[in-house]
């Protein structure tokens, strides 16, 4: 294992700089568990990050920094809320005020001209917005996005994709003024298509898979922690807060729809701050041993079949220069 530590040791052997983005639903006590926090789990989580000195930033600050390469403040926190739930503007959105924190609201406009569910209406989204909230793209109808639907051929996938896309912006841009080109993928289910897409309509895209973000992060697949549900627990909750993003230089062709199960991650590092022998990879409860296939480039494999429909491999390994952080990369899958 040596002959794998000693190459890492060249480069540069400080911790990366660093934010996590949370992603919360329901705010509410009646509502399904694996997507709620309640408002005293809300106001815990706020009330942590206030008094262990966490920076809370907004996502406008934190996409400069990212898309300019900029240094990011360390231990800075984004905050954001998907779906268009109207218990956003009634339960979480004075919570925030009170704490003065910056958050990102991401909806998806047909839903709420549809008046699908308890969902923001649009003088509510108005209020938000002239209370300093950012507004951002969820999708026209909240759709699945991933791939084509049956009988649908490539092009007219990518069409429909698009003019969900432009649509859902044009119609924030019309009831906010905001337009920021951000688009948080419904249940976080995204391609490589869907991905260069997003890219090529100058669009930043932001997944529901879990890691921290830094300067190296896919501008087409930022990452975002769960904070509801089992994920509320602040133990849990406070070791997401401190970890670190890899430094990931090439992914190897990875797409979240793979034909492939189980599939092969195969990703380098250019990460010289922890030791590969205490790198982790797990798919689901399974942990998957690496294996490295230079110094650098490692790859892992389920063994068993995964799942019909969303799962994803997590690998961390503890920090060197920055005891208690966790280095963390989770990859997507949709079969």
């Amino acid at each position: 294992m040596l002959r794998f530590i000693l190459p890492l040791l060249l480069l540069t052997l400080l911790p990366a700089q660093a934010a996590v983005m949370l992603i919360y639903h329901h705010v509410a006590t009646d509502t399904p568990r694996v997507t709620s926090v309640t408002p005293t789990e809300l106001r815990q989580h706020l009330q942590h990050l206030k008094d262990n000195k966490f920076q809370v930033v907004a996502l406008d600050t934190l996409i400069s920094q990212l898309k300019n390469n900029q240094p990011i403040a360390d231990n800075a926190v984004v905050i954001t809320f998907d779906d268009s739930y109207e218990n956003n503007f009634t339960t979480a959105h004075p919570i925030l005020q009170e704490f003065g924190y910056p958050y990102t609201i991401f909806i998806s406009p047909g839903s709420i001209d549809k008046g699908d569910g308890p969902l923001l209406n649009w003088q509510q989204v108005k209020q938000m917005s002239d209370d300093g909230v950012l507004v951002a793209n969820h999708a026209m109808w909240h759709e699945h996005m991933a791939k084509p639907d049956a009988g649908e051929s490539q092009a007219q996938w990518l069409d429909r994709m698009k003019q969900s896309i432009l649509s859902a912006e044009a119609s924030i841009e019309l009831h906010t003024g905001q337009r920021h080109q951000w688009l948080a993928y419904p249940y976080g289910e995204y391609s490589a298509e869907l991905e260069k897409l997003v890219l090529d309509l100058g669009f930043i895209g932001i997944g529901q898979h879990s890691g921290a973000i830094g300067n190296n992060t896919t501008l087409s697949s930022i990452p975002r922690y769960p904070a509801a549900g089992q994920y509320a627990e602040l133990t849990n909750l406070s070791q997401k807060l401190r970890t670190l993003p890899f430094h990931i230089s090439d992914y190897h062709g990875v797409n979240p729809v793979n034909k492939q199960n189980p599939p092969t991650l195969t990703v380098t590092l250019n990460t010289a701050d922890f030791k590969p022998q205490q790198l982790q990879c797990f798919s689901g409860s399974e942990l998957m041993k690496p294996s490295w296939l230079n110094d650098n480039t490692f790859s892992v494999t389920a063994t068993k079949t995964l799942a019909k429909g969303r799962s994803r491999y997590n690998c961390t390994a503890p920090a060197l220069s920055k005891p208690g952080y966790y280095y963390w990369y989770s990859q997507p899958w949709l079969n």
